[in-house]
């Protein structure tokens, strides 16, 4: 896991295509600028510009043996996991700026995401869609409260990581997003 607390990677991270390479890395392994500009449709100059500034900030590293040729560059993932917690960043303004804008890119992600999920529902299948599951509750809770379902819910995922961890491609699996999210409503 890589854990984030400087302001300058939190800001290079928040550029949605840059989070969209680091997630492409680590969910399909090394890659050259020119495979990853396909699945993002960029020209790969434009996706090597934003390799090299994940690499200069520690996302991603250069995977030299797997070129054919020199110029052939292949990147992968430094870790499979990022965290940051802005709460962290309470004391430092910088920083509180860099970790939110981060946090909305990433909002902006799982949005994305789900919409796709949605417009591609039919295609998937009523057994992938049955089982796939969306909810909200609204709850009143103290704050010690938050921080052990937070921490329950973290575990979980945690324990269907491990399971996640034994699948391959074509046994049956698929990818799945599990996105969690519990905080303090912005209204009371």
């Amino acid at each position: 896991m890589q854990r984030l607390d400087d302001a300058a990677q939190m800001r290079a991270l928040a550029h949605p295509t840059r989070l969209r390479l680091v997630g492409l890395l680590r969910t399909g392994g090394p890659q050259t600028a020119a495979m990853l500009g396909d699945q993002v449709d960029e020209a790969p100059g434009t996706i090597s510009y934003h390799c090299k500034r994940l690499a200069d900030v520690g996302f991603i590293e250069p995977a030299p043996e797997l070129g054919t040729d020199r110029r052939e560059r292949w990147w992968r993932a430094v870790a499979q996991h990022t965290s940051w917690d802005l709460a962290d960043a309470f004391d430092d303004p910088d920083r509180m700026l860099a970790a939110t804008a981060l946090d909305r890119t990433v909002a902006q992600a799982y949005a994305t995401e789900y919409a796709a999920f949605v417009d591609r529902a039919p295609a998937m299948g009523r057994d992938w869609v049955a089982a796939s599951t969306s909810g909200d509750r609204g709850l009143r809770l103290t704050v010690d409260e938050l921080r052990t379902l937070s921490s329950e819910l973290q575990a979980v995922l945690d324990r269907w990581e491990g399971v996640s961890g034994h699948h391959e491609p074509g046994d049956g699996s698929e990818r799945v997003n599990a996105v969690v999210q519990a905080y303090r409503s912005a209204r009371s």
